[in-house]
């Protein structure tokens, strides 16, 4: 279960005294991924690539620690879990928030994924796992190749972001830019550096 911890006792504490009440706190990273093999392995194995994407996000942040602290209005969170969001058209053409947790059992949350976004776009109502769940946002704006996205800073949602659009063909490649937004209480460029590259080896891995 989700717990307050005091900021003095974990490694975040020096940030969250510099971070917390400063006024755009956000930091984005840009970078440009090797989507290579999932797109092949998608192809082949008749699953969505947003799946794939989502699942190597949850398995990248994984083993970094600080995905599982999170700042919440002036407290420091700490989180057992790790929920990754999607969003879903709904059968009104309108879009509708999907939390699906995360898990290294790539069949089951695959099984979550088809489930859960199914079930979002008939009914047209998000579902929320974030009182349980830190979560990862997500947004695929599929109709177009971007460069990068700057998110908003409201003060409100201070959940780790990842953008992204259409991927890109080069040669025999493909590529995809992506733009990942964070709190800087919630971790450092370091962290966030590696988060992206852990993401790009789990990338690797599917054949």
């Amino acid at each position: 279960m989700p717990k307050e911890i005091d900021p003095k006792e974990t490694t975040r504490a020096s940030a969250y005294d510099l971070w917390m009440n400063a006024p755009n706190p956000m930091v984005t990273f840009f970078k440009t991924l090797d989507v290579t093999n999932l797109v092949k392995f998608s192809k082949k194995k008749g699953l969505k690539f947003n799946m794939l994407m989502d699942w190597c996000i949850g398995k990248a942040a994984s083993s970094v620690k600080e995905f599982y602290l999170l700042p919440v209005g002036d407290k420091l969170i700490q989180y057992d879990t790790i929920a990754v969001n999607t969003i879903v058209k709904n059968k009104n053409g309108e879009v509708n928030s999907c939390d699906i947790l995360y898990t290294d059992d790539f069949d089951k949350f695959n099984n979550h994924y088809l489930k859960y976004t199914a079930q979002v776009a008939d009914a047209c109502t998000d579902i929320d796992l974030s009182e349980n769940s830190m979560i990862i946002g997500t947004s695929a704006i599929l109709d177009t190749e971007i460069d990068g996205v700057v998110g908003m800073n409201s003060g409100i949602f201070n959940n780790p972001f990842m953008f992204w659009g259409k991927y890109r063909k080069k040669f025999l490649r493909f590529y995809l830019p992506v733009s990942f937004q964070f709190h800087h209480t919630h971790m450092d460029g370091a962290h966030a550096g590696r988060f992206l590259e852990n993401l790009q080896t789990e990338i690797y891995k599917f054949k």
